[in-house]
């Protein structure tokens, strides 16, 4: 059995490269784009498959919104507790002159 070290690092390395793959065969889509006639644009019906399968790599996390969970009551006041104590502060790094010579 691969050690978890070796099993995350080739998931990282995987899904870099695929980035990469994605990033590449977009830029050849662009590089061939001044051969044709600019003053029409491409089809959206006409994609490669490489196009497709890159689309779903870079959809893998997903758009969802993130909802946070609220228990309380937002419109109650809040009350924090004081404490009326004061610490004295420990003077850590105080300055210190070297030893008088005589």
């Amino acid at each position: 059995m691969r050690s978890p070290l070796l099993s995350r690092f080739l998931l990282i390395f995987a899904l870099l490269f695929a980035q990469l793959g994605g990033l590449t065969h977009g830029i050849s889509h662009a590089l061939a784009e001044p051969a044709q006639s600019t003053d029409q644009s491409l089809p959206h019906d006409k994609l490669c498959d490489l196009c497709a399968a890159y689309a779903q790599i870079g959809s893998a996390i997903g758009g969802s919104g993130v909802s946070l969970a609220v228990s309380e009551n937002c419109e109650a006041p809040h009350q924090s507790y004081f404490d009326p104590q004061t610490s004295e502060t420990f003077p850590a790094f105080a300055a210190r002159a070297p030893p008088h010579s005589a």
